[in-house]
């Protein structure tokens, strides 16, 4: 079921962006085998398979590719397939047999989706690296933190799964498209750096424009803004404000009962500080339930800051399904969401049996007999 049923795409093992974009990839339809190592791994952080969320909704099978015989079936799968995912350095899936030039001859139409932290070429190509890294180089991370400190590691949200997983996943449905029109196929060099700066766009068009021109944290979107922060409750617990637009702003003051003429203009960045003191003050003599209960479904653009677990239980959330449960785990719903080919729910990591999938992949039983599964 989904929008993408009937594209097969072959995924070798991978950390970080690699297992979310496939992962997105079969929540929306497509049919996808993963290729992971024979043996044990220490790459990333390595967790009891029920809890590898990504690795859900397709079939797993574990081969030793340094093996002709276990390289020949992976080509096999190239060759039926749409699409292919691989996050290794550069020039490992050349020394397989495995790299493009091999797999676009053998399979013209392929979407070749390399994903890597530097890119294909330049001069870190073949240095190691993780997200913090990617991101370190594009300005992102510089500009995120409060005023006075070091910049802040975002999770690993913006080079792996932005930048990464995200732009991997629209450049081979793009190179899909492109070669049902053209029957051409070609490579995808998805880096994080890149998605990362491109990501960024917007971030570089506010300072070219004299609106990110104050240190780290001094900014109207880093948290320089009393406008545009989290504050701290009397309960400990923190709600978030958001009120940038001038009615929005407007709201926020009529609805904390502030007279209006007792701030400062909104733009007047010499007064934040004052402002965010005054408010800071203010947010911390009721609980966050009790701003929740004032200002939450208003234009105040307001919302709790919610942790992990408890998320699952906003109304908002609940009433979305935005949670759901995948084999006993409760996992992120897939998305985004259709109209008319509605996705169906996803099957528990390692639960795919691979004959099944390869079956459909046009494998006869004497053949599925005879592969190294």
């Amino acid at each position: 079921m989904g929008p993408l049923e009937g594209v097969k795409i072959v995924e070798f093992t991978g950390i970080g962006p690699s297992p979310l974009a496939a992962m997105m990839l079969a929540d929306m339809g497509a049919a996808i085998i993963r290729i992971d190592r024979a043996g044990p791994t220490d790459l990333g952080i390595p967790m009891p398979e029920k809890f590898e969320f990504t690795k859900r909704n397709r079939a797993v099978i574990g081969l030793d590719l340094k093996q002709p015989a276990s390289i020949q079936f992976a080509l096999r799968l190239i060759d039926g397939a749409d699409a292919v995912i691989e996050g290794f350095r550069p020039g490992v899936m050349e020394r397989l047999g495995l790299g493009p030039d091999i797999c676009l001859k053998r399979n013209p139409k392929l979407a070749f989706g390399r994903v890597t932290g530097w890119g294909q070429d330049g001069p870190l190509a073949l240095a190691a690296g993780h997200d913090l890294n990617y991101i370190a180089l594009t300005g992102a991370l510089h500009a995120i933190g409060r005023e006075g400190q070091k910049p802040t590691p975002p999770l690993n949200l913006v080079g792996d799964y932005g930048g990464g997983a995200l732009y991997l996943v629209t450049g081979l449905l793009a190179a899909i498209i492109s070669a049902r029109a053209t029957g051409v196929g070609q490579v995808v060099d998805a880096a994080m750096v890149d998605g990362a700066l491109s990501l960024m766009t917007p971030i570089y068009a506010m300072k070219a424009g004299g609106r990110l021109t104050a240190p780290r944290g001094e900014n109207q979107l880093d948290s320089g803004a009393y406008f545009y922060e989290v504050y701290e409750c009397s309960d400990g617990q923190f709600i978030s404000i958001a009120s940038i637009e001038a009615k929005f702003h407007a709201e926020l003051l009529q609805r904390l009962e502030i007279d209006p003429a007792t701030m400062p203009p909104q733009q007047d960045r010499s007064k934040w500080p004052d402002a965010k003191a005054r408010l800071t003050a203010l947010f911390k003599t009721r609980s966050r339930d009790g701003w929740c209960h004032i200002l939450e479904g208003t234009d105040v653009c307001f919302a709790p800051v919610l942790s992990m677990d408890e998320a699952h239980e906003h109304p908002h959330n609940m009433a979305r399904s935005a949670f759901i449960d995948v084999g006993g785990q409760r996992q992120p719903a897939p998305a985004p969401r259709f109209g008319t080919t509605k996705l169906g729910p996803p099957a528990p990591p390692g639960s795919v049996d691979p004959r099944e999938t390869l079956r459909a992949w046009g494998f006869s039983s004497s053949e599925l007999a005879a592969l190294p599964l």
